[in-house]
C-alpha cells in the first residue's frame, strides 16, 4: 500500500489532560475503592505533549497554544484544556502525564501515549509520529512495570478497573486527500476503512489480553468542513465532501466493532462518544451554543485560517490570532477551543452523546 506523509493535521488525537480542580457545575463522581487509572491512545485530539519529545514538526509547544488556561504551552493542540482534562477532573485525578515526559515512572493513575498526527495505520505520517503500534508497545512496557511494582494480582485489578480512551482514525482518511495519494485509486472505500478498523480491532484485543476491560472511543468528527481541509489544493474554500463517505462508514463500523466485542469478550465494556454530532451541531448553529464563529479558526492564516501556521513554527511565520477565543469553535485549523471541548466533555459525561448499547463515561468509570 502506498502511504505518503501529509501535513500533520490532527495533532492532538489522544491526550488525557487531567485537571485537578475543585468542581465543575455537574459534579464529580465518587469512585469506589482505588482511583480509576486512565490510559490514553491516539492522535492530536488527545495528545498531552508526547510530540514535544520526538523529532517532528507536529508540535504545539509554543505560543499561543495553552494561553487561555495554562498561560503557557504544554503540547496540547488547543488554547487550553482538551476533553480528557475535564474527564480527569470529574474523577478527581491529576493531569495524566505524557509517556515520554522525563521522570515519569508512576503509572498508577495511568499515562498518555497519544501522538499528534498518528493514525490507526502505521504508515500514516510514518517517522513523524508515535504510531499506534508503538503506543501499544509502550503500554506493554507500562503493564510490565506495574506487575513488577505492584505484583500480578494488584496490577491485574488496576488494569481491569482502568478506562482506556481512544481518539484515532481521522489522520488515516485525511492524508490521502491532503496529498492526492494514489491510495484512493488502489483501494475501494470499504477496503480502506476495513484496514483502519482492522488495526483498531487488533489494538483492542491486545489490550484486553493484557487486562484492559473498559474502553472509551470518540467517533470521527465531520472532517469535510474543518478549516484545514477547505484550503487543500483544489478546494477553493469549499468543504471536502469526498471524505464524508469514509467518515460515515468508519463511524458505522466502529459502532459495530464495539458491540461485537462486548458480546464476544467476557467483561468487555465500552462507551462510544458522538463527537461527530456534537461538532456538526456547533458548526451549523454556533449561536445556539454560545459561539459567534464556527467556520473560521481563531489562529492560523489564509482562507478560514485553514493554513496550519498557528504560532509561526511550521514553516510559515505569519499568522493571525483572534481577539476573543471564546467566540470560536476552532482554535487552530483543525482543533477545538477549550470552551468547545468543555461542552463536549460535559455532554458525554452525562450520557447525552453516548450510543445505545454502551455506557456513558460516568457509568464506565463506576463499573467494577
Amino acid at each position: 500500500m502506498e502511504m505518503m506523509r501529509f501535513p500533520l493535521y490532527f495533532w492532538a488525537l489522544c491526550a488525557v489532560l487531567l485537571y485537578n480542580a475543585s468542581s465543575i457545575c455537574h459534579g464529580h463522581v465518587s469512585l469506589p475503592g482505588e482511583k480509576v487509572a486512565i490510559f490514553v491512545f491516539g492522535d492530536s485530539i488527545f495528545d498531552a505533549g508526547n510530540n514535544n519529545y520526538i523529532n517532528t514538526t507536529g508540535q504545539a509547544n509554543y505560543f499561543p497554544y495553552g494561553e487561555s488556561f495554562f498561560k503557557n504551552p504544554t503540547g496540547r493542540f488547543s488554547d487550553g484544556r482538551i476533553v480528557p482534562d475535564f474527564i480527569a477532573e470529574y474523577v478527581k485525578l491529576p493531569f495524566i502525564p505524557p509517556y515520554l515526559q522525563p521522570g515519569n515512572s508512576d503509572y498508577s493513575i495511568g499515562v498518555n501515549f497519544a501522538s499528534a498526527g498518528a493514525g490507526a495505520l502505521d504508515e500514516t505520517n510514518q517517522g513523524m509520529v508515535i504510531d499506534l503500534g508503538t503506543q501499544l508497545s509502550y503500554f506493554k512496557n507500562v503493564s510490565r512495570h506495574l506487575r513488577k511494582k505492584l505484583g500480578d494480582a494488584e496490577a491485574k485489578a488496576l488494569l481491569s478497573r482502568a478506562v482506556f480512551l481512544f481518539s484515532v482514525g481521522s489522520n488515516d482518511y485525511v492524508f490521502p486527500f491532503s496529498i492526492n495519494s494514489s491510495v484512493l485509486r488502489s483501494y475501494s472505500r470499504e477496503e480502506f476503512v476495513r484496514q483502519v478498523i482492522g488495526n483498531i480491532t487488533e489494538m483492542i484485543q491486545d489490550i484486553y489480553k493484557i487486562g484492559g476491560r473498559k474502553f472509551g472511543f470518540l467517533n470521527l468528527l465531520p472532517l469535510a468542513c474543518v478549516p484545514f481541509l477547505r484550503v487543500i489544493p483544489g478546494q477553493n474554500g469549499s468543504c471536502l465532501d469526498q471524505i464524508s463517505p469514509f467518515v460515515e462508514l468508519h463511524n458505522k463500523e466502529i459502532f459495530n466493532l464495539l458491540q461485537k466485542k462486548q458480546s464476544e469478550l467476557n467483561g468487555f465494556k465500552y462507551s462510544l462518544l458522538d463527537f461527530n454530532t456534537f461538532l456538526k451541531e456547533r458548526m451549523d448553529h454556533p449561536s445556539k451554543y454560545g459561539f459567534k464563529e464556527s467556520k473560521i479558526a481563531c489562529c492560523g492564516s489564509g482562507p478560514y485560517k485553514g493554513i496550519l501556521s498557528c504560532g509561526g513554527k511550521r514553516g510559515i511565520t505569519e499568522y493571525e490570532l483572534c481577539d476573543n477565543v471564546s467566540e470560536y469553535v476552532f482554535f487552530d485549523s483543525g482543533h477545538l477551543t477549550d470552551k468547545a471541548y468543555q461542552q463536549f466533555a460535559k455532554l458525554v459525561w452525562n450520557g447525552k452523546l453516548s450510543f445505545k448499547g454502551g455506557y456513558n463515561l460516568k457509568s464506565l468509570f463506576e463499573l467494577k
